[in-house]
């Protein structure tokens, strides 16, 4: 058989965690609760920032991306997760397998390119203060975030297509959802030249992104310390520390899954740490960056202020 057909008339069988059946109504629960606050969360950040003219800033602008990103990204995966607690070991066609493979990293790449978008953006305000409005207008705003989605999208290409180029003898994906790596361990062949690609793209726009940020927030730890005051200085790390928070969760987790050494994978202990990127911090972003926000807060009272003020109204 040809080795493009194998592949593409198979059908993968997910295994999920391995848990009591008693553990896994509990684990369903607990999971959906979570996904569906995640949604919530960004939802209303997304709607927020829309609304509320105070919010209308390049930074509230960005984690208004950001939060469009993650609605989609949480949601490439959540669904088959869900899917493995409720029925346990889940079939899924291959076509859908390699799809979830492409959009999953295709919107992890993009945060990725986001959060280096996102630190430039805070380096601007801090460091370049008098020119960050020309800097950050408007219509350079669409093109960053345009651009990010361009770039994720089209690096995601060169993994994805060569995982769904190879011929598969195995179908039980040790994972959640349909990654990278244990997709390989199911080929036929020897995928140490694909392994060595993908890691090399994965790994090279990881940390040349990481390097760009930490580049970026050196420079800003420079200018903040010139600062005359404690307050100025306590002030603007403040609006640096959610951003730091989000790059330490996202880079960390995802450099220890896919350059980190090949035991994590042999163990199984990837899929525990990919619950970090795919499931916690799409959870956690909106409480990081914005709940906890003072500007957040008072946008919130006034949206309600408006809200009361029309129903009020006869």
């Amino acid at each position: 058989m040809d080795h493009l057909n194998l592949t593409w008339t198979q059908t993968f069988i997910l295994d999920g965690f391995t848990t009591t059946a008693t553990l896994r109504p509990l684990a369903f629960l607990g999971t959906l609760c979570i996904y569906l606050l995640t949604l919530a969360g960004n939802l209303f950040i997304i709607v927020l920032v829309l609304t509320d003219s105070g919010l209308s800033t390049p930074m509230y602008f960005f984690i208004s991306v950001l939060s469009f990103l993650e609605l989609w990204y949480v949601s490439t995966t959540v669904p088959t997760l869900l899917h493995t607690w409720l029925h346990g070991r889940s079939p899924i066609p291959s076509v859908a397998c390699f799809l979830q493979l492409y959009v999953f990293h295709s919107l992890g790449m993009t945060e990725c390119y986001l959060l280096g978008v996102m630190a430039l953006d805070r380096y601007l305000a801090i460091c370049r203060p008098l020119h960050y409005q020309a800097l950050m207008s408007r219509q350079v705003q669409l093109w960053l975030a345009g651009a990010t989605w361009v770039a994720g999208f089209s690096a995601a290409l060169v993994p994805a297509s060569l995982t769904g180029t190879l011929p598969y003898c195995l179908k039980e994906v040790a994972h959640y959802f349909c990654d990278l790596a244990p997709l390989m361990r199911l080929a036929c062949v020897d995928t140490s030249w694909h392994t060595g690609v993908y890691i090399t793209v994965i790994g090279m726009i990881n940390t040349c992104d990481l390097v760009i940020i930490l580049g970026l927030y050196g420079g800003i730890l420079r200018a903040v310390l010139k600062l005359p005051s404690a307050a100025s200085r306590a002030k603007a790390f403040s609006t640096c520390s959610s951003h730091i928070i989000v790059v330490t969760l996202f880079f960390g987790s995802a450099f220890i899954v896919y350059v980190g050494p090949p035991e994590i994978r042999a163990e199984g202990r990837d899929k525990l740490i990919a619950l970090v990127y795919t499931f916690l911090t799409p959870f956690l972003n909106p409480i990081i960056y914005a709940l906890r926000n003072k500007e957040v807060n008072e946008a919130v009272r006034r949206v309600i202020q408006r809200m009361r003020t029309v129903l009020k109204t006869p």
